[in-house]
Formats: structure tokens, sequence, C-alpha cells
């Protein structure tokens, strides 16, 4: 069902002032930037030994991510888990009682097919189902 983690994604207020930090406190190789109107957010995404940081950044104050760091501050939003068949994998999560919160998969970077798993079915943590883009 799961095939790696793909990305873990930290929520910042101030995006290029993070990008900076990741580069060149932690060397961190830095892959660029992409806005995702669907998410109302910019991420932006480093290399770190095949898996990815993402940080992710609000362009709208209704985004969810504008929402998340009003709430809890900045920090770590969730935990990306690459799969093959997303819809697949949303049905059977659903059939063994995990709380989606998306039913159906969305856009995300790069052209991929997402969804979210409801962090009270995982212990508090949010979960990104990611199917890669064509």
């Amino acid at each position: 069902m799961i095939k790696k983690i793909d990305h873990i994604a930290i929520a910042v207020a101030d995006l290029d002032a993070e990008i900076e930090r990741y580069k060149n406190l932690l060397g961190f190789e830095f892959l660029g930037t992409e806005v995702v109107e669907e998410q109302k957010v910019k991420v932006a995404f480093f290399n770190v030994g095949g898996v990815y940081i993402e940080l992710t950044a609000p362009i709208a104050d209704d985004s969810p991510i504008s929402k998340f760091i009003e709430k809890k501050g900045a920090g770590i939003h969730h935990v990306a888990y690459e799969v093959e068949d997303i819809a697949a994998v949303i049905s059977e999560l659903k059939g063994k009682g995990v709380q989606m919160l998306n039913d159906e998969p969305k856009k995300g970077a790069h052209g991929a097919r997402i969804a979210f798993a409801h962090p009270k079915s995982f212990g508090g943590v949010l979960i990104e189902l990611k199917q890669k883009g064509e």
C-alpha cells in the first residue's frame, strides 16, 4: 500500500527566510518552489538523502496552512507517503475505519494527486497520501 516516505511538510510564515535558513545553515539541496493554487500555498522543496522536506507557506488568509499557523504556530504540518494507486488506498483505509479529510484526490505540487487522512486516525499526525503526477 505505502511505497515510501515522500516528504515531511513544515508550515512556515516567511518562505524566503526559511529557504535561506535551510540552504545556508543545514546545507540542504534546494530544488525550487511552486505555487499550488488549489491548496492556496507556495512550497519550497529540499532533497535530504532521497526524502524531501517541503516548506509550505500560505498565499491567502483562508489557506489551510494559514489556519494551521494561526492555531498551532509554524512547525511540522504533515508526513506524506507515496502510493501507487491513491483511489485504492483511500478506499482501503476508509474500509479500515480511517477518517479521511479527502474522499477524492486533489491536485498537489508537481501534478501529484493527494489526499489527507484526519490526524485523529493516526495519533494526532496529519497523513498525506501522494500519487506522483505524470
